[in-house]
C-alpha cells in the first residue's frame, strides 16, 4: 500500500481510499479474493478490467470519424439549447418592461420631473454632444448588422 500519501480530511473518502488501494495492492500480489470485503473486490474487479487490453482494436478511420461526430453533436444541442434560452431570455425580457411601464405608471409623477432635470435643455452644446453619441452608437450598430449580414456570422 502506499503509505507515503496524507489522509483525507474526510474519513468516508479516506476509506475509500483505503479500499481502492487494498484492491490494488491485493491484485499486483495474486492474493486470494475471498478474505476481501465486496467493497475491495469490486475494486479488484476493476482494477482487473483496467488492467488488461480493450478486447477489439480501433477502425482505421476512428479518429475522422469521431471528430465528425464530435463537431456535429455541438450544433445539435446548441440549437435546442438556444431555443430554450431564447424563449427564456424574452420572456424575461417582456416581464421587464411589463414591470417597468407599471412601475411608471404607479410612481412616475414622482420621480420624473427628477429626472427631467438632470437632461440638458435643448439649445446648450451638450445635446449636440449626446446626440452625435446616439447617431455614432447607432451608425456602428447597423454597420455591425450589415457586415455579418453580407460577410457571415465569423467576420
Amino acid at each position: 500500500m502506499n503509505h507515503d500519501l496524507p489522509p483525507f480530511d474526510d474519513p468516508a473518502r479516506e476509506h475509500e481510499w483505503q479500499a481502492q488501494e487494498r484492491a490494488l495492492d491485493a491484485e499486483r500480489h495474486g492474493l486470494d479474493p475471498a478474505a476481501d470485503d465486496a467493497r475491495v473486490r469490486r475494486y479488484r474487479l476493476l482494477a482487473r478490467a483496467l488492467r488488461e487490453p480493450m478486447p477489439v482494436a480501433l477502425p482505421a478511420d476512428f479518429a475522422r470519424r469521431m471528430a465528425a461526430q464530435v463537431a456535429a453533436a455541438p450544433s445539435r444541442r446548441q440549437a435546442a439549447g438556444t431555443r430554450f434560452e431564447s424563449t427564456l431570455a424574452s420572456t424575461l425580457v417582456v416581464m421587464l418592461v411589463v414591470a417597468g411601464g407599471v412601475v411608471l405608471a404607479y410612481y412616475g409623477n414622482t420621480w420624473l420631473p427628477a429626472f427631467r432635470d438632470l437632461l440638458p435643455s435643448l439649445g446648450t452644446p451638450a445635446t449636440g454632444w449626446l446626440l452625435a453619441l446616439g447617431g455614432c452608437i447607432g451608425a456602428s450598430w447597423l454597420l455591425g448588422l450589415w457586415q455579418r449580414h453580407t460577410h457571415g456570422p465569423a467576420a
